[in-house]
């Protein structure tokens, strides 16, 4: 059996697999994104730890583990010692406070923005180092490392710090089609190059579990632990996307879109993301920052449950009447690499009731989904379909109102848990065990009224523009 630990933003789940590939357990924990000041995105690493072994205790407890692989949430940085202790708060993708930090990236030569090959935003591991040199330069230089989270997590439990290409590919740190750190780079960036931990594959065994770490996971201690991947690597190669040509959309508190290539094919405008996969070929990406978490604090303010969203969104309406929401809560990458954009109702009038809101947010948050595909399709991506993954995507009315709003048949995964089953995945590999035959896939989901949804979708990208009239520099 394999155990597949996906660390993502607002929880982490344990997945077992066997040895035929079938989900056998799983089960998530959520912890807390604190906000200390505006546009901040955290974590304590404690919470991570906590919840990770509540997850892995409720779904190992009857299988014979033979290794663990890992995914995470990307972008982010845990300052750490060699031993793991954190010495700040582990800085999230969906945080802003490195905005000020990104002139240096944009003095770079058209040659070194090319190297980096993504576009240069804020919530980066590069940008947030630089910010932590900066405000808290007594930390920056007791430190002994610079981690990706799932890398921390890695590094909790084996004792050894290792990076891997997926996740690095994600920091602005690294030469992609050199596949290595970008040394010259973060030299003239004044960052400390001992801080990024040697390379290795994502399949490779990078240590073996502690003493202490199996004891608070209850498993077998020295267990292999494998590098692992990026959460967003990891979905595709759980959910058997290797192919150029196919085509994914992966909803979870961010929302990504990612199509594997054979070769480093550059977006000249620099509008989508290009990184390394865990094998040896890369993936092109639309990355949108407010799915989940724009849900969620949609929810929260609304004072409803999941269940009452649902309802208020598909049974008490079937359309916003008008109502555009604007999700960008943490700004925005694709397209609109944005950091100061923010959320809104527009459009309100007395007729609208809580029902409107709640189906406009879906709506919105479909609109900014659509907004990535077209970036990512102007790149030369081309396909017939949409694969749709992560646990955002299960309920089947959203999945049809995503497939009217896209104009594009949506082909849900086999689970939802495709990072998760990633990296467990990895896991297998590295012991001699490879899943090739895709799973049977359920029938495609059909676009209905897709009509219903393009003036709305202009009337959402015009408004927009009129609130951001000037591309932020």
């Amino acid at each position: 059996m394999f155990l597949g630990i996906d660390l993502g933003t607002g929880s982490v789940k344990a997945l077992v697999l066997g040895e035929q590939g079938e989900v056998l357990a799983e089960h998530s924990e959520t912890y807390e994104v604190k906000s200390r000041h505006s546009g901040w995105a955290e974590t304590d690493t404690r919470l991570w730890w906590q919840a990770t072994c509540k997850a892995v205790k409720s779904c190992s407890a009857n299988f014979d583990i033979r290794a663990i692989g890992l995914s995470g949430q990307m972008h982010g940085v845990v300052l750490c010692k060699r031993d793991g202790t954190p010495l700040y708060p582990a800085i999230l993708w969906a945080d802003m406070r490195s905005s000020a930090t990104l002139p240096p990236y944009h003095s770079l030569s058209p040659v070194e923005k090319r190297m980096l090959a993504n576009p240069l935003t804020a919530g980066m591991m590069g940008p947030s180092l630089l910010w932590l040199k900066q405000h808290e330069p007594d930390l920056y230089q007791k430190a002994d490392l610079a981690l990706s989270p799932k890398d921390w997590l890695r590094l909790t439990l084996t004792g050894q710090a290792h990076a891997e290409p997926s996740d690095a590919s994600a920091t602005l740190l690294y030469d992609l089609e050199e596949n290595s750190w970008a040394d010259k780079l973060i030299a003239k960036l004044e960052l400390r190059r001992e801080l990024f931990p040697s390379l290795i594959k994502s399949s490779a065994i990078a240590g073996s579990l502690q003493t202490k770490a199996a004891n608070d996971l209850g498993l077998k201690e020295a267990l292999p632990v494998v590098a692992g991947g990026a959460d967003a690597a990891c979905s595709a190669f759980g959910s058997y996307l290797r192919q150029e040509g196919q085509v994914q959309i992966n909803l979870g508190t961010a929302m990504q879109i990612f199509a594997v290539r054979n070769q480093a094919i550059i977006d000249q405008e620099l509008r989508t993301h290009l990184y390394r996969t865990v094998e040896d070929n890369y993936y092109a990406m639309a990355a949108m920052q407010n799915a989940g978490i724009a849900f969620e604090w949609v929810r929260k303010v609304l004072g409803l449950s999941w269940p009452q969203m649902y309802e208020e969104a598909f049974v008490k309406t079937d359309s916003s009447k008008g109502l555009l929401f604007l999700p960008y809560l943490t700004g925005e990458r694709t397209p609109h690499l944005n950091p100061h954009a923010s959320a809104c109702w527009q459009s309100m009038r007395l007729e609208h009731e809580r029902c409107h809101l709640v189906r406009a947010a879906f709506e919105g948050i479909a609109f900014a989904l659509k907004d990535g595909l077209l970036a990512l399709q102007a790149t030369g991506i081309r396909f017939e379909s949409l694969r749709l993954a992560g646990g955002g995507s299960i309920d089947p009315r959203w999945q049809q109102l995503l497939a009217d709003v896209l104009a594009y048949p949506l082909v849900p995964v086999n689970h939802p848990s495709a990072s998760a089953s990633g990296a467990a995945q990895l896991a297998a590999r590295a012991l001699g065990f490879d899943f090739k035959q895709e799973k049977p896939g359920v029938v495609a989901i059909e676009p209905k009224i897709p009509e219903l949804y393009f003036s709305g979708f202009e009337a959402f990208r015009k408004t927009y523009h009129l609130l951001y009239p000037e591309k932020p520099s």
